[in-house]
């Protein structure tokens, strides 16, 4: 799987700012049977163990909707500030630059819901993070952290201890 995945991710070159190499999953989308291949192994570590999936606006957003169908569980869609109309909580993270946050409708989840988090690529770990503190602050509990790609060099993965992100792809 994650030969077939490096075979098909994009780079792009100063993308969004010079200096950085974006990793376009568009590609990977594209690919039916790969797409398949790729929500069936993000869901199968936590089969019988999710009642919500959890993805980080936009790209988790396109893998966590359909890890939630395959694990049959709600979605709860993690969206950068501002974007949803209802009452909301907010977490912050820092930016190399500065600080965003994400936000969940304040009735997203029940106490004591398991909650899958998901997202295309763990960087930095901060909107992760983040949305770890959001589950954790409504009362649900996070039974995993999963992912397409990691960027190990930037560290992500610590900010996420003691889970262990499943990820498919680690760079």
């Amino acid at each position: 799987m994650a030969s077939a995945v490096a075979r098909t991710l994009r780079d792009v070159v100063d993308f969004p700012e010079p200096g950085v190499i974006f990793k376009d999953i568009t590609p990977v989308l594209a690919d039916p049977e790969l797409l398949r291949r790729c929500v069936a192994a993000l869901a199968a570590p936590f089969a019988n163990q999710v009642d919500l999936v959890a993805a980080i606006e936009a790209r988790g957003f396109i893998l966590g909707a359909p890890v939630a169908v395959a694990l049959g569980a709600g979605f709860i869609p993690v969206r950068k500030a501002g974007k949803l109309p209802r009452p909301t909580v907010a977490e912050t993270y820092q930016l190399e630059y500065g600080t965003a946050a994400v936000e969940v409708h304040e009735d997203a989840l029940q106490p004591g819901q398991r909650v899958l988090v998901v997202d295309d690529v763990i960087a930095t770990g901060g909107t992760v993070e983040a949305s770890l503190r959001l589950v954790h602050r409504l009362g649900g509990t996070v039974v995993g952290v999963a992912a397409l790609c990691e960027l190990s060099q930037l560290g992500g993965r610590a900010r996420m201890a003691p889970l262990e992100p499943r990820v498919l792809l680690t760079l």
